[in-house]
């Protein structure tokens, strides 16, 4: 797949058939790839928990908020739940600063996912005292997202931002999940570029 082609489907998937397990292979392939990629003053401090049995992935669950733009839903229903999940965690005893590495690490993890025919969501809204907990992680690692993955059960577009500016998220009747972006002219502030590099 071309990489414009996985980014474009790098949607956030909220609904997945939850019976197409993720073999804890593909987890870590994947969690390999994020290794790779760049670290602050390369510490390396991110650590990562790998969930895929139908029982921690049942206890995970309850900790993790779904959708702040559609208040009446309270995530997926049996059935649609992830089929595994990453946790993102930092060592605090390596560092106690965030400079981004686990947002290069989590849309590495989950472009490589897309192109293992898997799709994902970030998930900030997290009871992290409660996780850490359910995964008997260390004192010194602190949460610091979480990524669902699965077989997606949705269809997510990409739409126009509306004339009225509102960016919100939301579904139609079909239960399609249409997602408003900005035109790219309007995020490029300035430009600076030669008169034979315009094209």
């Amino acid at each position: 797949m071309r990489f414009r082609s996985l980014v474009e489907t790098n949607r956030s998937y909220r609904r997945f058939h939850e019976s197409r397990r993720i073999p804890m292979a593909d987890l870590v392939a994947l969690v390999d790839l994020a290794r790779l990629t760049a670290s602050a003053r390369n510490l390396q401090a991110l650590r990562f928990s790998l969930v895929s049995s139908v029982d921690m992935c049942e206890s995970v669950f309850p900790t993790l908020g779904w959708a702040g733009y559609l208040p009446r839903w309270k995530g997926p229903e049996p059935g649609e739940r992830p089929a595994a999940y990453i946790v993102i965690a930092v060592d605090r005893d390596l560092t106690s600063e965030d400079w981004g590495d686990h947002g290069i690490a989590a849309q590495t993890i989950l472009l490589g996912a897309v192109e293992k025919g898997y799709g994902g969501c970030m998930l900030g809204s997290v009871n992290r005292e409660r996780l850490a907990v359910v995964l008997g992680l260390p004192d010194s690692h602190e949460i610091l997202l979480v990524l669902a993955l699965g077989v997606p059960a949705e269809t997510v577009v990409v739409d126009p931002l509306p004339d009225d500016g509102d960016v919100r998220y939301w579904r139609d009747s079909a239960g399609v999940h249409h997602v408003p972006k900005r035109e790219l002219e309007s995020l490029i502030t300035v430009r600076f570029c030669d008169e034979t590099t315009t094209e």
